[in-house]
């Protein structure tokens, strides 16, 4: 039996993907709300306790993020011909007039910290200059200091004028939470949760020191809450999502490094779960496939194969929110439905038990009610791409362009198009320390569905959708790319190697 997602009108997204995921909480923001829900939980790191959901509480920190995002005076006084007593009393008054819901706070506590306030300032200064979208017109309740450590954790919050604070679903919709029951639920999950508390919830390191400086206290929300849903115990993405953060983990790179191919890695397997999911609840069971054309300076005939595939993928989920609706009417409670004496509520019920809709009172849906088992299921697939539409379908083109996978560059269509920065993160999670180039491109391919070379691509070759030079050159540019980018080693025209320049021993 489906279990009953609270705060929704209707479930039909929510059984396919969980709740939930979320197109405005882009894959960093999805890590950060994946560390907050870590940091609750580091006696027992992604592990499943029994049938037990996992919870947690975040930290709200709300003196470092207005310190960091609502200051624009510690430029200026830093700047005045004053005494040191001076600057901290002149930025002290200002600070408290102006700062939203802080106004009581005794922020006497920096000046012991820092003492000289050129020193407080410098310190604003470069957690500022660090922090996620810091030049970004997000409220400064909603902005991020990179995570150096569990002081620099905290959930998005919305301020009112009064100063009273509410967690805010908006950029952390839950995605966090949905990634950390992926992980918990891959095979490798605990070994990756205990190198992760090792890693990166070290309080004595000295930027979370600073952090911590410049917080005081910590401010914690007033009660745990339990991560989202998901749908699924297990699933070859969790394991392959896992596997690829216990790589980069192990990777010879200073951890806030690998922080950054650890988002794109997990972008790529987010966006690739919600692509799968939706393709097999469609009812198609051939893998994803991403057609990459490697841009050079000549156009390609790849490009449009490219924006073909990029616009097959983006139709996988409105047609599953069909198809789980639809397939309803297949059900033997449906044909019991139909024979029943009253067909109408009969089929209404089956609905209510898959769907959570019609209301039994029908609500703003009264009229759903009165109509035959055809026209709800019509009225539901309506309502629900609709809601579809406004976030959950725009999934994939935000996030593939979030990581650089997506682009418009030099062309009019949208379509598969990888960066150096998303190229440079596929080498450090899939090579040790080298791989035949050849090789490289199978595992992009068996890993992540992406299509570069003609062996890779000789489905498209068969129905006669590309010829092989096409296929060949797209990846000749490839290769030229990664050597470019100092990936590859070319010991003849035949033979060429990946190298990750983080393998022991490798140079950066």
């Amino acid at each position: 039996m489906r279990p009953r997602i609270d705060n929704v009108d209707f479930a039909v997204d929510e059984h396919i993907w969980g709740h939930r995921l979320y197109d405005e909480q882009l894959p960093h923001l999805a890590v950060l709300e994946f560390l907050t829900v870590l940091r609750s939980n580091t006696k027992a790191p992604l592990r499943l306790l029994g049938d037990a959901t996992p919870r947690y509480k975040p930290q709200r920190q709300l003196r470092l993020r207005a310190l960091l995002f609502n200051n624009p005076f510690v430029e200026t006084i830093r700047a005045r011909p004053l005494s040191e007593p001076e600057k901290w009393n002149a930025w002290m008054e200002r600070f408290k007039k102006d700062a939203e819901g802080l106004a009581d706070a005794d922020f006497a506590y920096l000046r012991e910290a820092f003492g000289d306030f050129e020193d407080f300032a410098r310190a604003v200064e470069l957690l500022r200059s660090s922090s996620f979208e810091a030049r970004s017109n997000k409220r400064w309740s909603s902005k991020f200091v990179f995570p150096f450590g569990p002081d620099a954790l905290y959930e998005d919050l919305r301020v009112d004028a009064k100063g009273a604070a509410t967690n805010d679903r908006r950029f952390f919709a839950r995605t966090g939470e949905l990634l950390y029951l992926m992980l918990s639920r891959a095979k490798r999950g605990p070994e990756l949760g205990d190198k992760l508390v090792e890693r990166l919830f070290d309080a004595s390191l000295p930027m979370n020191r600073l952090v911590r400086a410049m917080q005081g206290p910590p401010q914690t929300a007033p009660d745990d809450r339990p991560v989202g849903y998901l749908p699924y115990d297990s699933l070859a993405r969790f394991d392959r999502l896992c596997e690829d953060w216990l790589a980069i983990l192990s990777r010879d790179m200073p951890v806030y490094d690998a922080l950054e191919h650890l988002i794109a890695i997990t972008g790529l397997n987010l966006m690739l779960y919600f692509l799968e999911r939706g393709k097999a609840q469609a009812g198609q069971a051939e893998p994803v496939e991403i057609v990459c054309e490697m841009v050079s300076r000549e156009r390609t005939k790849i490009r449009a194969l490219s924006a073909e595939s990029y616009m097959a993928n983006q139709g996988y989920s409105a047609a599953a929110i069909r198809f789980s609706i639809e397939s309803a009417k297949l059900s033997p409670e449906w044909s019991e439905a139909l024979a029943s004496s009253d067909p109408k509520d009969a089929c209404a019920a089956v609905l209510r038990s898959r769907f959570q809709w019609p209301p039994e009172d029908g609500g703003d849906d009264a009229d759903a009610l009165n109509k035959d088992g055809d026209q709800l299921v019509e009225q539901l697939v309506e309502k629900a791409l609709s809601r579809h539409e406004q976030h959950v379908d725009k999934i994939h083109p935000a996030w593939s362009r979030a990581i650089g996978l997506s682009s418009r560059r030099l062309s009019r269509r949208t379509r598969y198009a990888p960066n150096d920065r998303l190229l440079k993160s596929l080498v450090v999670a899939i090579v040790e320390s080298r791989m035949q180039f050849d090789e490289f491109l199978a595992e992009v391919k068996s890993r992540y569905g992406l299509v570069v070379g003609d062996v890779e691509g000789a489905r498209l070759m068969n129905e006669k959708l590309v010829d092989q030079e096409a296929l060949s050159d797209n990846r000749s540019n490839f290769e030229a790319r990664l050597a470019g980018l100092g990936l590859v080693r070319r010991l003849s025209d035949s033979c060429s190697f990946v190298e990750n320049p983080f393998a022991p021993g490798g140079q950066v």
